[in-house]
């Protein structure tokens, strides 16, 4: 759940970023798609650290 909620996130994110700069639509998908990426990585990471910490 964290890494969909981090996707979506990073998704809403970029394409703020994007729309706030004047970019077009491919602009704000291309930020989108980097930012809910970025952001996955990161929420992927946290999950793992929180799985292993409560599983020990």
């Amino acid at each position: 759940m964290i890494v969909l909620a981090a996707a979506i996130l990073g998704a809403i994110i970029g394409g703020m970023t994007a729309r706030k700069r004047g970019g077009n639509r491919l602009d704000i998908a291309q930020y989108a798609t980097g930012y809910a990426l970025a952001f996955v990585v990161v929420g992927l990471i946290i999950t793992v650290s929180i799985d292993r910490i409560l599983s020990t």
